[in-house]
């Protein structure tokens, strides 16, 4: 299980007895202000934990949907403009304006690892405006994802998070041609 320091403190008390712990092994620093349980944990566990804000977006969904089977170099999160800045190697941040940001964001369980991520339907709304800044390949390959799973798709909700956009219009025409 993983802990931020906050949590540490609640349970073991003091900064003395958390550095005990870790000296006799029984907790485990995994980063700054981050200590696990366990001697060996996910990268998907500290992130989530260390960045309870932000949303799985992009290049990371894909791949966690099993849209694409490109697995990502780099974890894609989406944070709001206003948050601070990721330090991490590891991590890409895409910064979102404030009113787009809670827009089709959910959560799902991916290796025993509650994320906030966003909907297909948002992605599916995102890969068509940026469609152009992808590659070819990659990006014909979630399309043809998507056209498998067409019916399990909430168009509402794709319609929803287009209308939000000045060129819906052309964002709802190409998912038509494309994934319809």
């Amino acid at each position: 299980m993983i802990l931020t320091y906050e949590q540490c403190i609640e349970i073991y008390g003091t900064d003395y007895r958390i550095k005990k712990e870790i000296k006799e092994g029984r907790l485990f620093q995994k980063g700054k202000g981050i200590y696990s349980e366990d001697e060996y944990c996910s990268d998907l566990d500290i992130i989530s934990v260390k960045y309870p804000r932000a949303v799985f977006t992009g290049e990371s969904a894909f791949y966690y949907y099993g849209l694409s089977d490109v697995i990502p170099d780099k974890y894609f999160l989406a944070t709001k403009r206003t948050d601070t800045r990721i330090n991490d190697p590891d991590i890409r941040q895409v910064f979102v304006n404030e009113e787009l940001f809670d827009m089709g964001k959910t959560t799902m369980v991916y290796h025993k690892t509650e994320i906030n991520i966003y909907s297909r339907e948002r992605l599916l709304v995102d890969l068509m405006r940026s469609k152009g800044r992808i590659a070819f390949d990659y990006y014909k390959e979630i399309v043809s994802s998507y056209r498998r799973i067409i019916d399990e798709l909430d168009f509402y909700h794709v319609e929803e998070c287009a209308a939000i956009f000045k060129n819906s219009d052309r964002i709802m025409e190409a998912i038509s041609l494309e994934v319809l």
